[in-house]
C-alpha cells in the first residue's frame, strides 16, 4: 500500500504547546506521522496504514482542537494547481478559509489550552482584534463609574449599589468573558493559567456581591458603604457585608488592556507568508501559436514559453529561448550585481528583467519554483522557532495552584475555628482578590508597550515579549553583506588609466538600461552652463549612433556639443573579451581588470580610438557606519560573522573594512538557514541581520532575527526586530534596548509577586479586607507602571 498524505486545517492553536499536543495525539495513530505547521494552522500528515481521516480529526479533537480536511482543488481547464509562490500546500488555498488569517497567534498558554478562534484574545486576525477593542471600550466606559461609587461615600446616592451591579454586571461577564473561557477549557485539560486565577477572582468577588446584595443586606436603599481597614475587627458588630463590584470591573478592565497591547504587538506575525504572495508575477504574456495572450500566471504549464519585456518580472522559473538581457536577482539573491542571461540560461521566477526582451519556456511553476521553496522555508522555521512562552504564564503553573489552595485552606481554618460564613468568606476573598494578577497581566505589555514605542522613536520595531527573551543569551550575530552591512547598489569606487575615460564611459553609458552603467553615469554630474540653440548645454558631450550588446557592452560615438564638425571618437565601454572581438587587444589593462575581479570588485575596461584607455572598477560600497556598527556589537559581547552570496573576494574586502573575521561567502539562499542551523548546532545562540527575500528563512530560523528597515516585507515580516532607519548601528541599540526591556519585565513581576505574597498571609488571617486588597492591587499595579515608564529615558 503506497502511503497518501491528507492536509489538515486545524482550528483553535495559540502557542506551541498546541502543536506538540496535537501532534502526539495524531503520530499515536498506527502508521501516521504528522508535522503540524502553526503559522498556517495546518498539518501535513503522511499515512502508512489504514487510518483514514475521521481518524484524524477525532484525534486532533481529542487534544481540545477542531480540524477539517482540507479539500482538493476544483477541476478547471486547463487543470492545474493555482500558483504556490506563497509557500503553503495548493490544497491548503482551497480550503473556505484564509490560512493567512489563521496565521501564527503566539499566545502563549499552558500545555492543552484551546480557545475558541473568536474568543482568542491574541489572534491576529483583524475581526478579532475588533471585538476584543469592542469588550475593553466597553469595559472602561462602565468600570469608571463603578469604581468611583464604590470608593468615595460622598458620591453614594441613595440606590448607588444596584446601580453599581447593573453597570458591573456587563464587565464581569460579557467582558471578561474571553477570561472565563480560557480558564474553563484549560481546567478541562487539566491545565491552569493566570486567566484561571482572573476568573476565579472576578467570579468570586461578583458573587460574593450579588449575595450581599441580594441576601446580605447591602441592597437597602439609603446605605453607605464605608471600607474598613481592618475586617476582624468589625466581627462582632452588626455591620452589612462590602461589596467588591469595583474590584472584579477593574480586575476585567486592565487585564483586557493588557491583552489588547498584546494583541496589537502580534498582529503582523503571520505576514511573512502574507508578503510572499505580492512577490510574484500576477500575470504573464502567454505565446500561444506566435501570438501573445496576457493570461494569469497560474494558467502557465511546464514547457509554456512567455515574453518577459524590460521592467516586468519573470513569471516562474524557466530557460531563455530567445533574446539576451540582464536581470536584477537582488530580490531573491540580495546581490546587487545583474545577471547577464542569452538563449539557454535559467532564470528564476520573481527576477526583474532590466534591458531587452526575453522569451522563456516554463521548467518549474507553482511549488517547484524557487520563490515558493524559500516560502516553504520561511514557514517551516516559524513553525520551528516557537515563542518563548510568557514569564507570567511560566510562574502561573505553580502559582495559581498555590493560591487556590491558599483560598480554600482559609476558608475552611475560618469555618473550622467557629468564624461565621460571612468572616471566612472575606478572607477568601481577599486571598483570592490580592493574588488577583492584574501587576503580573500589566507587567509585560506595559513595559513592551514603553520599550517598544522608544524604540520606534529610535527606529527600532520590537514584534513582542518573546523576542525579549532571546536578546538575553544571544552570543553571535550573523550580518547579510549586500544591503545591510553595504549599501546593496553598484557605486563606481575607482579609475585606472586617462582622465577622460570617466567622462567618455559616462556620456554613452547614459544611454544605457544596465545597472553597471547607471552607476558609471552616476557617477559624473551633468555639465551646466549656456545651451545652444538646440537646447544642449555648449560643451556637453552628445552621443551618437549607440549600441548595446546585452551582457557585453555598449559603444557609441561621442561628440563635444557645438565644437565643430568631425571630432566625434567611438567609445567602448564593457568586458575585455567582448572588446577583443570588436578588434582592440585589452592587455595593456587586463592586469587592472584582474586585480580588481580578484578583489571582489566589478571591472569594465573603457576603449576608443582602437585602443584601451583605461579601467572602471565599481563595488558595492560598504556603508559609512557599519564598521562602527560591527564594534559596538563586539563591545555588547556579540561574536560577528559576514554571510554573503557573493563572491569570496567582495566578502573578504567588505569583512576587512569593517572588522569582521569571521567569513562564510558563496552561499546560495536555501543554504544561509544551514549556515545559521550549524551554527546553533554548535552552540551559539545566532541573531541575524538581513533585508532580502534571500534572507527571509535565515531570519525567522535565527534565535533573534533583525531585519533592515530598508528590506524586503518579506524579510521585515520574517523577523523579530525590524531596523526602520537601515544604519547597522540600530542592531546594537536594538539588542540593548530589548535586555533593557527585559530587565524591566522581571523587575516588574518581581514587584508584582512580592507585593501580592507578601499580602496574601495578611489576607488569610483576616487582616485586610477584599477593598483594600483591591487597593494594594492597583498600587502594585502604579508600581508596575512607573518602573515600566523609566524605559522612555533609554539612550
Amino acid at each position: 500500500m503506497t502511503d497518501k498524505t491528507v492536509d489538515l486545517a486545524i482550528e483553535g492553536m495559540t502557542c506551541a504547546s498546541c502543536v506538540a499536543r496535537v501532534e502526539k495525539k495524531l503520530n499515536r495513530l498506527p502508521g501516521v506521522e504528522a508535522t503540524v505547521n502553526l503559522p498556517l494552522e495546518s498539518a501535513r500528515v503522511t499515512i502508512a496504514g489504514d487510518t483514514d481521516s475521521e481518524a484524524l480529526i477525532a484525534a486532533v479533537r481529542s487534544a481540545g482542537y477542531d480540524a477539517t480536511v482540507v479539500g482538493a482543488p476544483p477541476v478547471r481547464e486547463p487543470v492545474h494547481a493555482p500558483h504556490q509562490h506563497h509557500g503553503s500546500s495548493a490544497e491548503f488555498m482551497h480550503h473556505d478559509m484564509d490560512p493567512f488569517e489563521h496565521a501564527l497567534s503566539g499566545h502563549s498558554m499552558a500545555p492543552g489550552h484551546d480557545m475558541d478562534p473568536d474568543e482568542d484574545t491574541s489572534a491576529p486576525t483583524d475581526a478579532r482584534g475588533t471585538e476584543l477593542r469592542g469588550r475593553l471600550r466597553v469595559a472602561s466606559v462602565l468600570t469608571v463609574p463603578v469604581l468611583l461609587l464604590s470608593m468615595i461615600p460622598a458620591l453614594q446616592f441613595t440606590g448607588w449599589q444596584w446601580v453599581v451591579t447593573v453597570l458591573a454586571l456587563p464587565v464581569v461577564t460579557w467582558a471578561a468573558w474571553p477570561f472565563h473561557r480560557a480558564a474553563f477549557r484549560a481546567a478541562r485539560h487539566g491545565a491552569s493559567t493566570m486567566d484561571t486565577l482572573v476568573s476565579i477572582g472576578i467570579i468570586a468577588a461578583t458573587g460574593w456581591s450579588l449575595w450581599a446584595l441580594l441576601l446580605g443586606g447591602a441592597g437597602e436603599l439609603g446605605l453607605v458603604m464605608t471600607p474598613s481597614l481592618w475586617p476582624r475587627d468589625s466581627m462582632g458588630m452588626e455591620e452589612v457585608p462590602e461589596l467588591y463590584f469595583e474590584v472584579a470591573a477593574v480586575v476585567t478592565t486592565f487585564l483586557l488592556a493588557g491583552r489588547y497591547a498584546e494583541h496589537r504587538s502580534r498582529r503582523r506575525a503571520g505576514d511573512a507568508l502574507r508578503a510572499l504572495l505580492d512577490l510574484g508575477a500576477k500575470d504573464v504574456s502567454l505565446l500561444v501559436g506566435g501570438t501573445e495572450q496576457r493570461v494569469p500566471v497560474d494558467r502557465l504549464m511546464v514547457g509554456d514559453e512567455f515574453v518577459v519585456r524590460p521592467g516586468e518580472k519573470v513569471a516562474t522559473d524557466g530557460v531563455v529561448v530567445s533574446g539576451t538581457s540582464a536581470l536584477d536577482t537582488s530580490l531573491l539573491t540580495g546581490e546587487p550585481v545583474p545577471v547577464d542571461v542569452g538563449p539557454g540560461d535559467d532564470v528564476t521566477g520573481a527576477t526583474i528583467n532590466t534591458s531587452g526582451a526575453l522569451v522563456v519556456r516554463a521548467t518549474r511553476v507553482g511549488a517547484d519554483t524557487r520563490l515558493a521553496q524559500i516560502g516553504r522555508l520561511v514557514a517551516t522555521a516559524q513553525t520551528g522557532k516557537a515563542p518563548v512562552q510568557r514569564l507570567a504564564d511560566r510562574i502561573s503553573a505553580v502559582f495559581v495552584p498555590v493560591v487556590l489552595v491558599l483560598a480554600l485552606g482559609t476558608l475552611v481554618v475560618w469555618l473550622v475555628s467557629g468564624a461565621g460564613a460571612q468572616a471566612a468568606f472575606t478572607a477568601a476573598v481577599a486571598v483570592l482578590i490580592i493574588a488577583c494578577p492584574c501587576a503580573l497581566g500589566l507587567a509585560t505589555p506595559t513595559a513592551l508597550l514603553v520599550g517598544t514605542g522608544r524604540g520606534a522613536q529610535r527606529g527600532i520595531l520590537i514584534k513582542g515579549p518573546e523576542i525579549l527573551e532571546q536578546t538575553r543569551t544571544i552570543d553571535t550575530v550573523v550580518l547579510d553583506k549586500t544591503g545591510t552591512v553595504t549599501e546593496g547598489r553598484m557605486a563606481l569606487v575607482d579609475v585606472v588609466g586617462e582622465d577622460e575615460v570617466l567622462r567618455y564611459a559616462a556620456a554613452v553609458e547614459q544611454l544605457a538600461e544596465h545597472p553597471i552603467g547607471r552607476a558609471i553615469a552616476a557617477a559624473v554630474t551633468e555639465k551646466d552652463g549656456p545651451t545652444g540653440g538646440d537646447g544642449v548645454v555648449i560643451g556637453a558631450d552628445q552621443v551618437h549612433d549607440f549600441r548595446a550588446e546585452a551582457g557585453h557592452g555598449v559603444s557609441g560615438v561621442v561628440r563635444t556639443a557645438h565644437s565643430g564638425v568631425g571630432l566625434g571618437r567611438r567609445v567602448l565601454v564593457g568586458k575585455p573579451a567582448w572588446l577583443r572581438d570588436q578588434g582592440i587587444d585589452p592587455t595593456a589593462f587586463q592586469g587592472a581588470v584582474d586585480a580588481a575581479e580578484a578583489d571582489g570588485a566589478t571591472a569594465v575596461m573603457v576603449a576608443w580610438d582602437g585602443s584601451p584607455r583605461g579601467v572602471l572598477v565599481l563595488r558595492d560600497p560598504v556603508k559609512p557606519t557599519s564598521a562602527q556598527a560591527v564594534a559596538e556589537l563586539r563591545a555588547l559581547g556579540l561574536r560577528p560573522v559576514l554571510l554573503t552570496g557573493d563572491n569570496e573576494g567582495a566578502a573578504r574586502a567588505a569583512a576587512r573594512e569593517v572588522g569582521i573575521t569571521d567569513v562564510v561567502a558563496h552561499v546560495l539562499p536555501a543554504d544561509k538557514v544551514a549556515v545559521v542551523e550549524r551554527l546553533q548546532q554548535e552552540g551559539a545562540r545566532v541573531a541575524m541581520v538581513g533585508d532580502g527575500v534571500n534572507d527571509a528563512a535565515a531570519l525567522a530560523t535565527a534565535d533573534l532575527g533583525l531585519a533592515m528597515g530598508t528590506g524586503t516585507d518579506v524579510a521585515i515580516e520574517a523577523s523579530d526586530i525590524t531596523l526602520v532607519r537601515g544604519d547597522l548601528r540600530s542592531a546594537g541599540d536594538a539588542i540593548r534596548l530589548s535586555r533593557t526591556t527585559l530587565r524591566v519585565i522581571k523587575q516588574n513581576l518581581f514587584w508584582a509577586f512580592a507585593y501580592n505574597v507578601a499580602a496574601i498571609p495578611l489576607a488569610a488571617l483576616g487582616l485586610l479586607n477584599p477593598m483594600i486588597a483591591g487597593a494594594a492591587m492597583a498600587l502594585s499595579s502604579v508600581l508596575v507602571v512607573g518602573n515600566s515608564l523609566r524605559l522612555r529615558r533609554f539612550e
